[in-house]
């Protein structure tokens, strides 16, 4: 058995950094809603969260990687009434995620969602529920849950509270997952739910799903492609495939030159690089990025690339967190030299630096510095005039040093 060659650590990462478009200089000469579909298309799928402490998940990465953008250039291309304009489609990917559209038909394969899962229970609970609510989005076209379950008048409304769905609601997201509802637009953030065939854009209707076995080998590729590196685990998780389908994929586009096996000093496992993955010597860009940017998601490999243990901390109470309720780690060059605990104070036109942290072994001065230079970009592109830092963290005075500075 062939050894496979070794990778340093620090190519590694300038791979990673470089095949997730955070390289270089951010702006290009225009942003256009071209320039933001291929952005998405070389992504894979932008993560769709909830949360909105500071801005949506889903338009955070691409802030990361353009500078400040229309919004609209983005939820238009996935949340529009017009099926035919449609370039992103929202779908289980990893967990509720933005794809271009011609992924779709590779994701159709039986998914491993929970809400999915729940169909079978609920139509021995409630029989003729999901063909009901089918019905109803039949005559009505898209209707969230709340006006189905009108509709409907199950007599069970949904308790106030995270995931007291009611049986409507529960009915939408299993037939959503199974692949026979869509989602048509959203308003105030709400679903509004439609046959999928009146979601899809024309050119995809005729479409045919191909075998797992086909979408799993697409998938990898386009996550291989999105890492540049990583392991099985690294790329399984891209699109939550499980590690024996991700395996065979692997497999099989080793044997046709797309994927090479590289060794990393300390990874326990096998990398795989995708053969068209750029290989710089250095990377010069620097970002803030999510909890939900594809770079930093998957916490195991955050930690294998940049030495960082980075978890998300909403869920864990006040008095336990260590960094902050949404931190964002600071990317400059190669390395994650710093994370900040984010917020949007929009009331009264502030951006809210709650905490700010330095990595061991990173430069003060050049983390303040590139940290003032995003913070910035960031409270102009959300039209926040301020930017205050709060005294918490071993690199608050720094920070605030460097945002003064820059005010001028």
């Amino acid at each position: 058995m062939t050894v496979p060659p070794t990778m340093s650590a620090a190519a590694a990462r300038r791979i990673a950094v470089a095949a997730q478009q955070l390289d270089g200089a951010k702006a290009p000469a225009r942003i256009d809603r071209g320039t933001v579909r291929r952005t998405v298309e070389r992504l894979g799928l932008l993560q769709i969260d909830s949360v909105n402490v500071l801005s949506r998940a889903h338009r955070l990465p691409l802030l990361a990687r353009l500078g400040p953008y229309p919004v609209e250039f983005l939820e238009e291309s996935v949340w529009t009434t017009r099926p035919q304009r449609r370039t992103l489609i929202e779908t289980w990917a990893h967990e509720a995620s933005m794809v271009p559209v011609d992924l779709h038909p590779m994701l159709r394969w039986e998914r491993r969602h929970w809400s999915s899962k729940n169909a079978a229970g609920m139509r021995a609970k409630h029989p003729g529920l999901l063909e009901n609510v089918l019905a109803v989005v039949t005559e009505r076209g898209p209707s969230t849950a709340g006006q189905i379950e009108e509709v409907l008048t199950t007599g069970v409304k949904g308790k106030p509270g995270w995931w007291e769905w009611s049986q409507a609601k529960q009915a939408c997201e299993a037939l959503f997952s199974a692949g026979l509802l869509g989602t048509a637009y959203r308003r105030g953030f709400e679903r509004h739910y439609d046959l999928l065939e009146r979601v899809l854009p024309p050119s995809l209707l005729e479409v045919s799903v191909p075998d797992p076995a086909q979408a799993h080998r697409v998938l990898v590729e386009r996550a291989a492609r999105a890492h540049g590196i990583g392991t099985v685990k690294d790329l399984a998780d891209y699109y939550r495939m499980s590690v024996a389908a991700t395996t065979a994929a692997v497999t099989s586009l080793a044997a046709d030159g797309i994927l090479e096996p590289v060794q990393v000093p300390g990874w326990r496992s096998v990398a795989w690089v995708h053969a068209e993955a750029r290989r710089p010597r250095t990377v010069q860009g620097s970002a803030l990025l999510c909890p939900f940017d594809p770079l930093v998601w998957e916490r195991q490999r955050t930690e294998r690339l940049f030495g960082m243990r980075y978890r998300i901390e909403i869920y864990t109470p006040a008095p336990q967190r260590e960094y902050g309720y949404y931190v964002f780690p600071l990317l400059a060059g190669d390395e994650l030299v710093g994370r900040f605990d984010l917020k949007a104070d929009r009331a009264t036109g502030r951006l809210l630096v709650q905490a700010s942290w330095l990595e061991p072994g990173a430069d003060p001065a050049t983390a303040a510095t590139t940290a003032a230079r995003e913070l910035r970009r960031m409270a102009d592109w959300l039209e926040l005039p301020e930017i205050e830092v709060v005294e918490r963290g071993n690199l608050h005075r720094e920070t605030r040093a460097a945002v003064r500075v820059r005010a001028g």
